[in-house]
């Protein structure tokens, strides 16, 4: 019976067959790598905004807490945004014709408020809730980074499902005692661990419930 195939053929299938698989490899590898990516991400990537607020000298220089801001942070789901009328309680004396400023006089005037740009956000399937998180011993700076440093906010963390689920399956490494969850730069003390297993049980923190679906989706 004639032969069919080269005795090269085998070869040519080795190589097509391996070549596909390390390809098929490098695709998933590259595209796990891309997706985790600043440019995917936007962590590091500071956002413009209708008024360059500057955490940096707000928060770092003038030592304004969040709270004189963001007021619903230990109260409701949602931290909150300034109302012009809170930016105009020091603008109203300081700085009351600068030019970047124009557009929250503007927005005194007509009565319409900033359209601030979000930096942070989690898809509209994802219930996520600030109140408890602070209640519970999360620090802001924990999901927000130093803001501090931050001339324009921009995004600390990916907030990606991965990266939230990490800490619901291991919180103790991101608490602190509720009251100092509004401190930057923090300093654990030396016996942290012991208190982060005192919190766990005082707060009533469920690490083996936290990852169930409907804790984050409702």
């Amino acid at each position: 019976m004639p032969q069919v195939f080269a005795r090269s053929a085998d070869g040519a299938v080795r190589f097509v067959l391996w070549g596909t698989l390390a390809a098929s490899m490098a695709a998933a590898t590259l595209g796990t790598a891309w997706l985790r990516s600043h440019f995917v991400t936007g962590v590091g990537e500071a956002m413009a905004q209708p008024v360059p607020f500057s955490h940096k000298h707000h928060v770092g220089e003038l030592g304004i807490d969040c709270r004189y801001c963001h007021n619903g942070v230990e109260t409701s789901a949602s931290a909150g945004l300034p109302a012009t009328e809170v930016c105009m309680t020091c603008h109203s004396q300081l700085y009351t014709n600068a030019a970047m400023l124009a557009p929250v006089r503007a927005s005194l005037a007509s009565g319409q408020p900033l359209r601030w740009h979000r930096v942070n956000s989690v898809p509209d399937y994802v219930y996520f809730n600030h109140s408890i998180h602070i209640a519970k011993g999360v620090a802001c700076e924990t999901c927000h980074g130093e803001v501090d440093d931050m001339p324009l906010m921009a995004k600390a963390q990916p907030l990606s499902m991965e990266w939230c689920l990490g800490c619901h399956r291991n919180p103790g490494p991101n608490l602190r005692p509720p009251g100092d969850v509004f401190l930057l730069h923090w300093k654990a003390p030396e016996d942290i661990d012991a208190i982060r297993k005192q919190l766990i049980s005082a707060l009533g923190i469920h690490p083996d419930t936290m990852t169930d679906c409907y804790v984050c989706h409702r």
